[in-house]
């Protein structure tokens, strides 16, 4: 793997981990986000702190569990929480621990 290819993971996965970081901070002391609450993509995109297609693409790869209603895209608090430790941590071991 190329250097430049290495920096490019390394800043997904910071960014990956700082998404959780402010979901997780943002959930933990907060009654009205439970974990099945749904939210719209101005909700989700707010409480991530990324755009609307950068929402559209992590919906996309499969990064964000989603429910479609209505042709609008929502989403559980606890699904999107869980789905970015999942990923974050996964792909982390499966970039560190890859056999060449």
């Amino acid at each position: 793997m190329s250097y430049q290819t290495y920096t490019e993971f390394k800043q997904i996965m910071d960014k990956l981990e700082l998404i959780e970081a402010m979901l997780i901070k943002l959930t933990a002391g907060k009654e009205s986000l439970k974990d099945e609450e749904l939210l719209d993509n101005g909700d989700m995109c707010a409480l991530l702190g990324v755009t609307k297609r950068t929402l559209q693409r992590y919906r996309q790869k499969g990064v964000v569990p989603y429910y479609m209603m209505k042709g609008k895209p929502y989403y559980k608090v606890g699904e999107v929480r869980d789905s970015l430790k999942r990923i974050t941590k996964d792909n982390y071991y499966n970039y560190k621990f890859r056999k060449k």
